[in-house]
């Protein structure tokens, strides 16, 4: 029972969309309604500026922490690959939650904020290379969601492939399996992103004023 309890509590996590909230706190606005009206970072970013941005891919990203950690509520040993497999649904859990909220009308953002906050907790180096990857192409090509999607492939090739070429022994097949999920799992929400690119209509990151900024921050309120 306290398995499917703590799967609910992780899911409840996952869908407080911290997007939908800041928006409406502090421009009394709905973000669903503004640029591409996917309630993520990326179109907070581009509507309201980096700073609220930032904001919102950390409130999230500390979502897939805090849902990865209800494990230890469990009565689970630590170290054994039932804990990291459960861990990883927790997280899984998290991720259903903020793609489709049950406190937002099952409208929610495209996860990967969440998913980094997972791939922290279960493995924090490979996550922090993947976040080089990240940046990397993100400062040469501009675009968010195509960093993010190159970043996310990288993921399970490293897991996959140079983790036991380098370390000289291979990943759980737990862990393997998850690589592959998580990538699958970010190309289908950005399937968007990609129709946009491919027309060229995807918009670059920038640290300038919002691409789209409100008409009237006063008349919205």
């Amino acid at each position: 029972m306290i398995y499917l309890i703590l799967l609910l509590v992780a899911y409840c996590m996952g869908s407080i969309c911290s997007a939908v909230l800041l928006s409406r706190i502090f421009y009394g606005i709905d973000i669903r309604n503004y640029g591409s009206r996917n309630p993520g970072a990326n179109n907070v970013q581009r509507v309201l500026g980096w700073k609220m941005g930032v904001a919102v891919f950390l409130f999230d990203a500390l979502k897939g922490i805090g849902a990865v950690g209800l494990v230890y509520f469990t009565p689970i040993p630590e170290g054994t690959e039932w804990f990291e497999g459960f861990s990883i649904l927790l997280g899984l859990s998290a991720v259903l939650g903020h793609i489709f909220p049950v406190f937002f009308g099952f409208n929610g953002g495209k996860g990967v904020a969440t998913i980094v906050g997972i791939l922290t907790m279960l493995h924090p180096w490979t996550a922090l290379i993947c976040m080089l990857v990240f940046f990397l192409f993100c400062w040469w090509t501009r675009y968010i969601s195509l960093s993010v999607l190159l970043a996310v492939t990288f993921y399970p090739v490293f897991i996959n492939v140079l983790f036991e070429a380098i370390l000289g022994h291979p990943e759980t097949l737990t862990i393997q399996l998850f690589s592959i999920v998580i990538a699958l799992v970010l190309w289908l929400t950005h399937l968007s992103n990609l129709k946009r690119l491919i027309q060229g209509k995807e918009q670059k990151f920038s640290f300038k004023k919002p691409v789209e900024p409100l008409i009237s921050y006063k008349n919205s309120r």
